[in-house]
């Protein structure tokens, strides 16, 4: 996957000249650059390298399409390098992997073909073709849809993207409790959903109803 964003100089008047050594944090790792690379852009640069191909990975588990998943990161790494003064203070894979989210769930509703994908489901080292099953994809997508944003955000994080429970509170920045507990719920929820949706399904296959019924 090749990602490209076009430089033209930093924004908000920001000066690329930041200091001859310079040590930026991409998730747990620390990359040193060079002296006389300290400037803005090679600092994304560094960083875009190193977080572009598991970025690509998480948005295809969230999409489960190839060219959408590379649109969804250059988006979100737009994003992230128009606000680098600010990402790079903190953590700009959390700060890049939250706007990649933030982006996913604003459109889940706009496209209902695509599917978050299970991480089990994912060949190692490579993006995998789309699952099969389009009515399997609805039902997921309609499910996480009926999540409110805070239980489809720390569910996508903690159960898609595999991280931690503090990792998704830091990423969030919500303590370790409300991951927990929201994760908890929102699972609970989702699994609820989709064994209706199914029940629905299979009654409009064998024209045998099944009650629909929320607890």
């Amino acid at each position: 996957m090749s990602v490209l964003i076009a430089a033209e100089g930093p924004p908000d008047g920001e000066s690329t000249e930041v200091g001859a050594e310079v040590g930026l944090a991409v998730g747990t790792e620390v990359i040193g650059l060079p002296a006389g690379a300290g400037d803005r852009d090679a600092e994304f640069t560094v960083f875009m390298e190193r977080a572009a191909p598991g970025l690509a990975r998480t948005a295809w588990l969230l999409c489960g399409d190839e060219h959408r998943a590379e649109e969804l990161v250059q988006q979100a790494l737009m994003r992230t390098y128009l606000s680098w003064s600010t990402a790079r203070q903190r953590d700009p894979l959390a700060y890049t992997r939250r706007t990649l989210a933030n982006l996913r769930i604003d459109t889940w509703r706009k496209r209902r073909r695509e599917v978050l994908m299970d991480p089990r489901d994912v060949p190692e080292g490579a993006v995998a073709s789309a699952a099969e099953g389009h009515a399997e994809r609805d039902q997921l997508v309609r499910a996480l849809a009926t999540l409110s944003t805070r239980q489809r955000r720390i569910v996508v994080l903690r159960h898609l993207d595999g991280l931690s429970e503090r990792e998704v509170a830091a990423d969030l920045g919500v303590s370790v409790g409300t991951v927990k507990s929201t994760a908890s719920r929102g699972m609970a929820l989702l699994r609820s959903e989709l064994d209706q949706s199914r029940q629905s399904a299979s009654a409009n296959t064998t024209g045998t109803p099944h009650p629909r019924s929320r607890s």
